[in-house]
């Protein structure tokens, strides 16, 4: 019985896990768009534990009887059969909590987490606008529970052009290590077309760089100390969070009664005002089709199923919370499993 659940469970369970997870954030968006303070439960175990008994039995017998017909042979014959399966997952959970996530929660993501993202694949326009505050002085929009400052104009150029690099396949970073001290390097390819040579011009020129060069070190800070250095002044997961929640679409009547603030206005970009990085809708009856969906305050709030641009920057929150080591260094319980034969 044992080796034909590995599949099934694995599978099962990794879909829970991930449905979980996916409300516990959502949750959390729209409890801090209300004020009220976001709770992480992680789960820490998960064993699950099957048993199987069955039992046959038989029995027969033969006797003379002196009765009506003397010198009969009377028979009985019996059998018997039982079985019992019994399934007790034992599941435990961590709350995210103390002074330890406290610190983890408002430390700002390391330099190398976001280069290790862009790395990786995800768009560097959505994690610049998430993760960082500012490049070289240069802002990005600036959100706090009780207002909102626009980013700088030249911001949402330059992400742009980040952008089109990297679609280009013309941006690259690499992490040099020595004992426990990293270097962290942006790099350009040398040989560019006129397209992307432009791109780097504008980049060079907004962040104050050296225009021939090709490669630029990396630090934490706000302002760079020479004109081949690169100041990311990066956010907290704190930050993060607080900027995803001030975009949820809330009841109107939530607003009028003055339970919510109402709902910034979006940035002036180059050419058109600029989008949301997340779309979180509300209503009053469950969405049918709706990639995640939570209850609160007698509203559903959901990311609908075909927003697919939401859907990624939801999941991505995942690979930062991973950066910063939300989790705590507390020993994980000790579970006893019982076994029967």
């Amino acid at each position: 019985m044992g080796p034909a659940t590995v599949s099934r469970d694995r599978f099962d369970y990794t879909e829970a896990v991930a449905e979980s997870w996916k409300s516990q954030m959502l949750l959390n968006l729209v409890k801090i768009r209300y004020g009220d303070a976001p709770v992480f439960l992680d789960v820490g175990q998960v064993v699950a534990g099957y048993s199987m008994q069955r039992t046959l039995s038989a029995s027969a017998n033969a006797f003379n009887t002196q009765g009506f017909s003397p010198g009969t042979t009377i028979g009985a014959l019996g059998l018997g059969a039982e079985g019992h399966f019994n399934d007790s997952p034992t599941i435990t959970y961590t709350p995210l909590a103390g002074e330890n996530f406290a610190r983890q929660m408002m430390m700002p993501i390391p330099p190398s987490a976001i280069l290790n993202v862009i790395q990786a694949g995800f768009p560097v326009n959505a994690v610049f606008r998430l993760a960082v505050q500012a490049v070289n002085g240069v802002d990005n929009r600036r959100v706090r529970l009780d207002y909102v400052r626009p980013a700088s104009p030249e911001f949402y150029i330059l992400v742009r052009d980040l952008a089109r690099l990297q679609d280009a396949g013309d941006i690259g970073a690499r992490v040099d290590r020595a004992d426990k001290d990293e270097k962290l390097t942006l790099v350009f390819r040398p040989k560019l077309s006129a397209v992307e040579e432009s791109a780097v011009l504008d980049i060079a020129k907004i962040l104050g760089l050296d225009p021939g060069a090709r490669e630029f070190r990396v630090v934490y800070g706000s302002v760079a100390a020479n004109d081949k250095e690169i100041a990311l002044l990066t956010r907290s997961m704190v930050e993060v969070l607080t900027d995803l929640s001030s975009v949820i679409a809330v009841p109107e009547v939530h607003v009028t009664e003055r339970r919510v603030q109402p709902r910034p206005v979006s940035d002036p970009g180059p050419g058109a005002p600029v989008p949301p990085l997340i779309r979180i809708a509300s209503s009053v009856d469950r969405p049918s089709d709706a990639f995640v969906a939570v209850p609160y305050r007698g509203y559903w709030f959901f990311i609908d199923d075909r927003d697919v641009a939401s859907k990624h920057l939801l999941s991505s929150i995942m690979f930062l919370f991973t950066f910063v080591q939300t989790g705590t260094k507390d020993a994980a319980p000790i579970l006893t499993i019982p076994t029967t034969r």
